[in-house]
């Protein structure tokens, strides 16, 4: 199974480094909003709490 997590920053820049750091989680998809300052993660269950950890530790909100 799969989860989407929609995460917000106040920047570009902390949008960009936690898209990055899911990489290195192996996320499925990961798909940059317009303003450059949110996005949309397609992570398996295994992966939840971490990819929302890591979305929060960089200075970002998230919603399943």
């Amino acid at each position: 199974m799969t989860a989407m997590i929609h995460a917000t920053f106040q920047d570009a820049s902390g949008a960009r480094e936690a898209q990055a750091k899911l990489q290195y989680l192996r996320v499925q998809q990961v798909d940059g909003g317009e303003d450059g300052a949110s996005f949309t993660a397609t992570v398996g269950d295994e992966l939840v709490e971490r990819a929302i950890h890591l979305i929060e530790q960089t200075g970002g909100m998230a919603i399943i």
